[in-house]
């Protein structure tokens, strides 16, 4: 008999997910640290993983999580949910139980106050978000690489985004304390610069947020920086030129990742297309 009960916490819990996770990810290498789920489920101040698990007698064999965030919706600050995490063991998939744990995990989101539920899907699990979970695919992400700092004129951004992140000082410390892949940040002219490992030495993720409201870790650059470094996000129409950025080919990314968006609040109520504010430090990217 299959039952359903919120993600739990404790070593216990986090030792059946990083099973599942294992099974499902072999190759994803953060799902092997403790110390990962640990930071990402339980250790954001914006609150504890909201989520749903499914079991068949002790065995865990379906798992759905997504961490609270603060936004901007319209110019309005709201309480949202990234869609992060989802694995269903092999014995069982088909069975429908990812639909069954998301749709419970957004009756109690909606219950417990929180506006929308957003994420990134890649090119094979997008269908299934849009047809079977009620979200609207918003657009692709964008993806360029290049050098210097990406020019985001931020002024554009605060006028024509009707979605971006509305970080808060503890929160952006906490996701610049990644466990597995810390970033580093620094002020830079009239804004702070974001970098994390992307591709080893030699390749490095950027996000530029205004100074206004957030303070840089660290007080300079680093020594040493990648001498290529990656965009991987959104920016609204006309706010950004990225002179010394350039499309990556489609055929050289590993799948088109798209943004995507749900109201938990009201009935097809959508995000527009060329109008968000979306970085690697707004989602599990890097």
């Amino acid at each position: 008999m299959i039952t359903y009960a919120p993600i739990g916490a404790g070593s216990e819990s986090l030792r059946r997910y990083q099973t599942l996770f294992s099974l499902c990810f072999p190759r994803a290498e953060k799902f092997k640290h403790s110390e990962f789920l640990k930071w990402l489920y339980f250790e954001n101040p914006e609150g504890h993983v909201v989520g749903f698990d499914a079991f068949d007698g002790d065995r865990l064999i379906a798992h759905y999580a997504c961490i609270p965030t603060t936004i901007r919706l319209r110019g309005d600050v709201v309480r949202a949910l990234l869609s992060l995490n989802t694995a269903t063991h092999p014995d069982f998939q088909g069975k429908g139980l990812f639909s069954k744990l998301a749709d419970m995990t957004y009756r109690h989101a909606a219950d417990l106050g929180f506006d929308c539920v957003y994420g990134v899907a890649n090119a094979n699990s997008t269908p299934g978000f849009v047809r079977k979970l009620g979200f609207h695919l918003v657009q692709p992400l964008d993806a360029r690489i290049g050098f210097g700092t990406i020019g985001i004129d931020f002024s554009a951004v605060a006028r024509d985004a009707e979605f971006e992140r509305a970080w808060k000082p503890e929160a952006l410390s906490w996701r610049q304390a990644n466990p597995i892949n810390p970033i580093r940040s620094w002020r830079q002219h009239d804004r702070l610069r974001f970098e994390a490992k992307a591709a080893g030495r030699w390749v490095s993720a950027i996000a530029e947020l205004p100074e206004a409201g957030v303070q840089a870790k660290d007080s300079e650059p680093p020594g040493i920086q990648s001498p290529a470094r990656v965009f991987l996000g959104l920016v609204p129409d006309g706010a950004c030129a990225f002179r010394t950025y350039w499309q990556i080919p489609a055929r050289w990314r590993p799948s088109p990742l798209n943004f995507i968006y749900r109201s938990l609040t009201k009935d097809g109520d959508q995000v527009s297309c060329g109008k968000i504010q979306f970085s690697f430090m707004d989602f599990d990217g890097y």
